[in-house]
Order: C-alpha cells, then sequence, then structure tokens
C-alpha cells in the first residue's frame, strides 16, 4: 500500500459535523428505547444537522481533507496499476474498483457502517430496514473525459446508500435526484454539487442521476448498505414480499 493508514477508521478521518450527527442519532435511539423520545422527535433532532434536499436526501461532511487526499492517492495508485485486474464496480459504472479487492472492508468499511451509519439510518430510514443494516456492498466509481462522464437515472440495490466525493479537480458531475422509485413524479431533478468529503445519504430506492463532468477526473465512495432482515422480506428489487434467502453477493460483506 501506498498509505497504510487509510486502511483502519481513525477517528481523525471523520469531520465533526459527522460526528455530531451520528452522536445525536445514538443519543436519540437511547431516549426512545427509554420512552423519553418519540421517533419523529428523534428525527426532527438529527434533521437539524444536515441539510435536506429533497425530502430524504441528507448531505452532511464526512471525511476531512487529510483522509480525502490520502485515499484518493492510494486508489489512484491501484488504479493506474495495468498488471491488477480489477472487477467492474456495478452493472452501470465501467470504471472504479470493488473496495473488497483492495482490503478496505475489515477495519475500515466494516467499522463504518456499524458505528456511524447504521445508527442514522436507524432514525432517518426505519421503514425500509435502516435499523437493521448488517452488509454492504463498497466500491469507487471513476469519472473522465474518454470513460465514464454521467450515469442514467436508476436506484440502487441497497436499502440506505452513503455516497462520498473524495475530490480531484473537476467540473460538473451533480448528483441529480428526483423522485422515489415508485413514484410518478419523475420530472423534476434536485441538484448537489459535488465537493471532497461530502456525503450524501438515502434511500437505496430514491432515484437519481449524475450529470455530465466537463473536464478532470471524479471520484467517489459508494455504500450500498443492506439488511438480510428486511430484504427476507420485501424483495430488493421490486419491492414484493419475497420468501427467497438473501443472496449478499460477490463485493458484499455481513458485518454482524
Amino acid at each position: 500500500p501506498l498509505h497504510s493508514e487509510v486502511y483502519e477508521l481513525r477517528p481523525q478521518w471523520l469531520r465533526s459535523e459527522f460526528l455530531s450527527a451520528v452522536k445525536s442519532a445514538v443519543s436519540a435511539i437511547e431516549n426512545d428505547q427509554g420512552g423519553a423520545c418519540s421517533p419523529m422527535t428523534s428525527a426532527e433532532i438529527l434533521l437539524n444537522k444536515a441539510k435536506q434536499r429533497p425530502p430524504g436526501v441528507f448531505s452532511l461532511p464526512v471525511f476531512t481533507p487529510e483522509f480525502c487526499s490520502l485515499l484518493t492517492e492510494e486508489l489512484l495508485h491501484f488504479l493506474q496499476n495495468p498488471d491488477v485486474p480489477k472487477t467492474r464496480p456495478n452493472s452501470m459504472n465501467q470504471y472504479g474498483v470493488v473496495l473488497e479487492e483492495m482490503g478496505f472492508y475489515p477495519r475500515l468499511l466494516d467499522p463504518l457502517l456499524r458505528e456511524y451509519v447504521l445508527p442514522l439510518a436507524r432514525v432517518l430510514f426505519p421503514e425500509v430496514g435502516g435499523g437493521s443494516l448488517d452488509s454492504h456492498r463498497s466500491f469507487v466509481v471513476q469519472y473522465k473525459e474518454g470513460q465514464d462522464v454521467d450515469l442514467a437515472y436508476h436506484y440502487d440495490d441497497a436499502e440506505v446508500t452513503l455516497n462520498v466525493n473524495l475530490g480531484l479537480n473537476f467540473e460538473g458531475g451533480e448528483a441529480l435526484f428526483g423522485a422515489m422509485r415508485d413514484d410518478c413524479a419523475h420530472f423534476q431533478r434536485h441538484a448537489h454539487t459535488q465537493r471532497a468529503g461530502i456525503g450524501l445519504l438515502h434511500r437505496g430506492h430514491h432515484m437519481h442521476e449524475a450529470a455530465p463532468i466537463e473536464c478532470g477526473t471524479r471520484l467517489n465512495l459508494i455504500m450500498w448498505c443492506r439488511s438480510s432482515s428486511y430484504r427476507k422480506e420485501k424483495c430488493p428489487n421490486c419491492g414484493m414480499s419475497s420468501t427467497k434467502q438473501t443472496v449478499l453477493g460477490p463485493g458484499s460483506t455481513s458485518v454482524v
């Protein structure tokens, strides 16, 4: 590794605003369990920590500039090595890497889900299994001229998604959010400018797309967070009741 320290989650890698939001979520959960706070009040407490546009899409600082810089250097070091085979991040993006292949799951991403994303999702998205997230598929996508430059309107194979921009120099590439998958009003878009370290936390079935980058290179770290118990009740693709056993698939890991 070029920077071995980025393979371990450390508090100094996380922005104070993110830590404060997680702390509020944990406190809200504890109060709810003690009967001192209703779920709606819990969500309202947490919503004060993050920007929300449209409803259900939360923007908040996640990673520090130092971590984004080090992680980006580590990723580019790997991506630019022609001798290392790389799996496509997903069925739509051609360029990037599944982070399990680089060894980022055990000490970085598994604890990020378990200790930080899970409390937030439990308060904000309880109706889609946010409180029982127990696995993830995490990857980095790369956008640059001559490769992938945009991404069509879609939803994620996830109950909850965390999408964090890692930086580099680029123009354009806004994240554009529409409606939930089963809604009819898909004509409007809400734009989020991509900035280093800023994350978007949303339901996986909240439809979105990526506007074209006009120049430069953009890297984003994406966590598709999943709940095996929720998927036993509902098919992640059609939303219908399902009794099929959950299959995590390659690039996924259970963190329970």
